[in-house]
Formats: C-alpha cells, sequence, structure tokens
C-alpha cells in the first residue's frame, strides 16, 4: 500500500459535516502546512449543484416524482444527501432523517436496523442510524474524489490518512459503531479524534507557536462544545514536565444529548402558540399534526441560525404547509423575532445559576415514546457546574490557587474558555457562559477565566482533526488524552446459591483513566475462568471520577455516583474442543486501538492450539 499524501479531518457532526486537509510535509520544515477546507459539491435545490464548505446532515429518501437526484458522480441517484435533504423537510418531513448521530449513540435501540426516519410510511424506505452515518461519509468521501483526487487512485481519499471526530463522551459502542461506517463507506486509514481537542488543536494550529503566550504552566482550559446534538465538555490542562509544557486531557463530560434539536424544538412550540393564536384572532381554529410539527422543527432550525447568527436581522419568516389541497392558500405563515429567539434559547438554555445547581431528574411516565434518550434538564449551564464539581480533584491545584482560606476546591477552576460548535457562534450566549463561570471562581476566590478566540467554530473540529493528523507525524502539538473514564469488568463471586440474594460482583479494573490508544495491559486479577460453549454475559462498568486505579484494581464496594455500570455484552465463545459449559482458566490482557476502542482478551493457561483467545470489544451491543 503506498504512503498517504494527506492528512484528512472529518467532521460528522449531527447537523453540518465537513473535511479540511493538509498534504503530508515530505522535509523538515519548521512550519506544518495550514489545514485548508473541502469544498463540497452537493444539491442546494432539485436540479442545481453548488460547493459548499459544510454538508448538511440531512438524508432525503426521494419520490418517484422527484426524479433522479443526479450528482456529477452519480446520475441516477434516489436519495439526497446534504443541503437539498435539509430543505425538504420542511415540506417532505416524513422522507427527511435528521439527527442520525445522536441515534447513533441511543443504547436503547438496534442502531444497525432500519429505523429511521422514525415513524415514516410503509413506502418510505428506512435506513439505519450506522447506514446513515456512512452515507454522509460516503458523499464526502465522492466529493474529495471528485475535487482532489479526480481520478488519481493514489489520492483517492480511501488511501489518505484519516481523522475522524467523535464526541468525547461517546460511549464504547458509539465509538465502534461510527468506525463501522467509516469501513463500510472504504476509509480504512482511520483514527478517531474527541470533538472537543479537535477544537483545541484547530486553535492552536491557528495561533502556531504565539499559542504559549494565551496558555502557560498552570492554566486549565475549559472547552465548552455545544453543537446540534450534543453538548460536549472537556477539560485541557497545561502542565510543566521537566521544564517542558505538556497539555493533558483531565476531565471528559458525561453524554448529553442537548443541543441546537432541543432549541428547534422549542421555538417550534412557540411558533406554534403564535399560529394557532393568529387563528384563533382570524376566528379559525388551528391543530398541527405531527408531521407540521416536525416541518415546523426545520423551519425554526433555519429561523435559530439567521438570528443567532447574523447581527442585521431583526425577524425572520416561517412557513409551512397547511392541510389540504391548496399549494398556497393552505400555507401556515408567522414570525419569530430576535428577541424571542434570543429570550427562550438564552433563559431556557443557559439560566443563570450557582456553582452548586445541579442537573434536575423529573419522574418519568411508566410508558414513553420510543425516541431519543434527550437530556431531562436543559440547562447547559447546570450541566457545567456539575461537570466542574465532580472533577474538583482531576488537578493537584486548579487554576491559581487553593480558593479561600485555602479550603480545598469545590470545583475544578478553568483559567481559560474555549467555545465550540454552532450553538456558540452567538455572542450572546457565549457571553452568558462566561459570566455564569466567572460568578463561579469569584465564589471560590479565584482569578475569571479568559475566553480564547477561536477561528469559525463551524470548522473547527474537522481543521482541528486534520491538525492532530500532523502532529501525530511529529508536525505540531500534541494534547495527552488516552481514555476518558477507568473501565472494570465484572467478576461474579463463586458463592453457594441463597434464595434472594445475587452473587456478590467485584469491579476489576481493566484499563485505567488516560490509558492512551495503541497501548495494553495484562491484567493481574487473581484465579479468574471463561464459560465458554454457550451464550454468556460480560458486564463491563465505567467511571471518570476514579483516576488511581490501576490495571488490576479490584474494587469490592463503590459509591453511587464513582462507577455505573454500562451496557452488558452478550457473546457465544467457541469451545475449542472443550465441553459445553466449561469454566476455562484464563489471563486477562487489555489494549485500547488506535481508533479509541477497548478490547479485552481471555488466554486460556492451557491453550489448545497457538494464539488461542477469546476476544470481545465494549463496543458490541448486548441484545
Amino acid at each position: 500500500m503506498s504512503e498517504p499524501r494527506y492528512v484528512v479531518g472529518v467532521d460528522l457532526g449531527t447537523t453540518h459535516s465537513a473535511v479540511a486537509y493538509a498534504p503530508i510535509p515530505t522535509d523538515d520544515a519548521a512550519t506544518p502546512p495550514a489545514p485548508q477546507m473541502l469544498s463540497i459539491p452537493q444539491l442546494v435545490a432539485q436540479g442545481t449543484i453548488d460547493a459548499r464548505e459544510l454538508l448538511p446532515s440531512f438524508f432525503y429518501v426521494a419520490h418517484e416524482s422527484d426524479g433522479p437526484q443526479a450528482l456529477p458522480w452519480d446520475a441516477t441517484r434516489a436519495y439526497v444527501v446534504g443541503e437539498h435533504a435539509r430543505a425538504r423537510g420542511v415540506d417532505a418531513p416524513a422522507r427527511v432523517i435528521a439527527s442520525a448521530k445522536s441515534w447513533l449513540c441511543h443504547p436503547s435501540v438496534d442502531r444497525r436496523s432500519a429505523i429511521l426516519p422514525p415513524g415514516a410510511p410503509e413506502d418510505v424506505e428506512r435506513i439505519s442510524p450506522v447506514e446513515a452515518s456512512w452515507r454522509y461519509l460516503e458523499h464526502l468521501i465522492e466529493a474529495w474524489d471528485h475535487v482532489v483526487a479526480k481520478g488519481d487512485p493514489e489520492l483517492a481519499l480511501s488511501k489518505q490518512s484519516v481523522v475522524l471526530t467523535v464526541p468525547a463522551s461517546f460511549d464504547a459502542s458509539a465509538r465502534e459503531l461510527t468506525t463501522e461506517a467509516a469501513y463500510a463507506a472504504g476509509l480504512e486509514d482511520l483514527t478517531l479524534l474527541e470533538e472537543p481537542q479537535a477544537a483545541f488543536y484547530a486553535w492552536l494550529a491557528g495561533k502556531g507557536d504565539a499559542w504559549r503566550k494565551d496558555v502557560a504552566a498552570g492554566d486549565v482550559v475549559l472547552v465548552v462544545d455545544v453543537g446540534g446534538g450534543t453538548s460536549d465538555f472537556s477539560v485541557i490542562a497545561a502542565v510543566d514536565k521537566g521544564g517542558e509544557l505538556v497539555l493533558e486531557r483531565v476531565a471528559v463530560g458525561d453524554h448529553i444529548l442537548l443541543g441546537g434539536d432541543n432549541m428547534d424544538m422549542l421555538l417550534a412550540h412557540i411558533v406554534e402558540q403564535k399560529m394557532i393564536a393568529e387563528a384563533e384572532e382570524a376566528g379559525r381554529a388551528l391543530e398541527l399534526d405531527r408531521w407540521q410539527r416536525i416541518s415546523l422543527q426545520h423551519a425554526a432550525r433555519g429561523a435559530k441560525e439567521k438570528l443567532l447568527g447574523d447581527s442585521k436581522a431583526k425577524s425572520a419568516q416561517i412557513a409551512i404547509a397547511g392541510k389540504g389541497s391548496k399549494l398556497v392558500g393552505g400555507t401556515l405563515r408567522t414570525e419569530v423575532t430576535r428577541e424571542e429567539v434570543q429570550q427562550a434559547i438564552v433563559d431556557g438554555f443557559f439560566p443563570v445559576v450557582d456553582a452548586a445547581a445541579r442537573p434536575a431528574a423529573r419522574a418519568r411516565a411508566a410508558l414513553t415514546q420510543l425516541g431519543l434518550p434527550y437530556a431531562q434538564d436543559p440547562a447547559v449551564t447546570k450541566h457545567l457546574a456539575a461537570l466542574l464539581a465532580r472533577h474538583a480533584d482531576a488537578l493537584p491545584a486548579s487554576g491559581d490557587g487553593a480558593g479561600k482560606k485555602g479550603k480545598a476546591p469545590k470545583m475544578l477552576r478553568p483559567t481559560r474558555i474555549l467555545f465550540n460548535g454552532g450553538v456558540m457562534k452567538s455572542t450572546v450566549l457565549r457571553e452568558r457562559v462566561s459570566s455564569c463561570i466567572d460568578a463561579w471562581l469569584r465564589e471560590e476566590g479565584a482569578s475569571e477565566a479568559r475566553v480564547l478566540e477561536g477561528a469559525d467554530l463551524d470548522l473547527a473540529v474537522a481543521r482541528g482533526a486534520a491538525a492532530y493528523g500532523l502532529a501525530r507525524r511529529g508536525r505540531g502539538v500534541r494534547i495527552r488524552g488516552g481514555t476518558a473514564r477507568a473501565y472494570y469488568v465484572g467478576i461474579e463471586g463463586a458463592v453457594p446459591a441463597v434464595p434472594g440474594m445475587e452473587p456478590p460482583v467485584t469491579a476489576l479494573c481493566v484499563a485505567p483513566f488516560g490509558m492512551e490508544e495503541g497501548t495494553s495491559a495484562e491484567v493481574e486479577g487473581g484465579e479468574l475462568g471463561v464459560v465458554v460453549g454457550e451464550r454468556v454475559h460480560f458486564r463491563f462498568f465505567g467511571s471518570s471520577v476514579r483516576r488511581k486505579d490501576a490495571v488490576g484494581a479490584a474494587i469490592e464496594r463503590w459509591k453511587k455516583d464513582e462507577i455505573e455500570e454500562l451496557a452488558p455484552i452478550e457473546v457465544d465463545l467457541p469451545a475449542e474442543g472443550r465441553a459445553r459449559g466449561d469454566v476455562v482458566p484464563v489471563t486477562l490482557r487489555t489494549s485500547v486501538t488506535e481508533v479509541g476502542t477497548l478490547l479485552l482478551e481471555a488466554v486460556p493457561l492451557q491453550p489448545k492450539k497457538k494464539d488461542e483467545r477469546w476476544k470481545v470489544e465494549l463496543s458490541v451491543r448486548g441484545d
């Protein structure tokens, strides 16, 4: 296989996707090349092709009456990815897939099953969240091959070194499914990178060597990344290691399904109420059906982006199809103002709270509609306060001192803030988050945090992924990260059966917090045996706060919020000539792959054949 010519960063986003790239230097030039964006050809209207830096992450299942959805490389395509697909969400919502990335991390559904668009009529072909993700990636690959490779097989994207970004809070299963989608699309030389880290790499690349003037030893950088589907937080510390300034990722937030999609739903609700009130004033009754409400969410998304991103716009028109056969007369219209949007989003999703605020968990109904597991509390600032409190001891000393009267810090204290994600393009939202954090810091007796000015918040993740690809080749600063959690496997105790009493379970640490990609370790956990020849389940656990557990540490008791159980994994381990149900003495070996997934291997003490072992990945979904 030939050596790649480019490093390519791919941001597979909930709302938009983007590609950045840079040539791999062949000499020892001191300055690495700056990543540039790929202009992505796509349908922007029926029969109209345009190249844009952002590819909306929307999929439209074309109707027969639409005819071919022709692209420069495919004249007979029967579906659409990109801007035209997004636009069809207003007039044909039942045929449009949105937020596939959010479904990709939904643990309660089979993400390989054809479930999207959810609730679509029978005549609409459905696909899985994995396939939707691979179709987006496929379009990016085809666009690259059309624009850059131009028929040269050595320049095809499948031959380049690709860095694909995922939320820092993605669990092992979602990471593996993302990798599966990338492999299905044809990407082979692949590395995963967390999105907040990518945003920081973009900032580093934009600053060049001058970044050390803004971040020095002792600084703690909080990355606040609020995009279309998730609120993703990471904390990166600048540490002096023997006179060398080293960047280390020290904390990662939980997976919070809270972002622009939630805000679109709120605005759609506000607009619906305005439409109903206006209809009542005109002496008419109005009630929207399910698909009209979904259409309204798509329309509200466009209004939100216009009013939060364009300082000159004071209002935006919203129109959706009414019921009945009238094309124009049946259209429902209203207007939403900048003040309405800002008040709803700022106060609803970014309220002013104190440092002790925590996300509320409401009582849930016994029966619920199958859908995305959105965060129960919409306050981003509460989730942020919880993250900083949970990781208060992530550093020996956070920020600029121990706080008032020498007390231990109640929160991890950032000294710098870097914003990322389409939602945070709004100056009003950035100022609200900054003011909340500064108030918390003042309560702790610490100095206020300084905001690091970044580049285009829509493109930073893709650019940063490409910059990381260069850094992996020695052409830039590396951030030390590794696993964002410690991982454990459950070991069931060998005790007699007792009615009403479950066997005790010990959590055996198989991967410590911060275990680096591409590394492995032998797990010393005493005498262990694995059951072969029948279906068994593995229990896995994770912790984002137990930072000192080493590989082989056996945890018999833990606090409720310290360790959480992950989805179980059910597998059939082949007997390999042994009797069904035999318990085979084994040792455990663990490794973190280059794409960031965790692999656990059980190696028999007396193997039946050379290199015999049973492999279990955390990414396998239990049935």
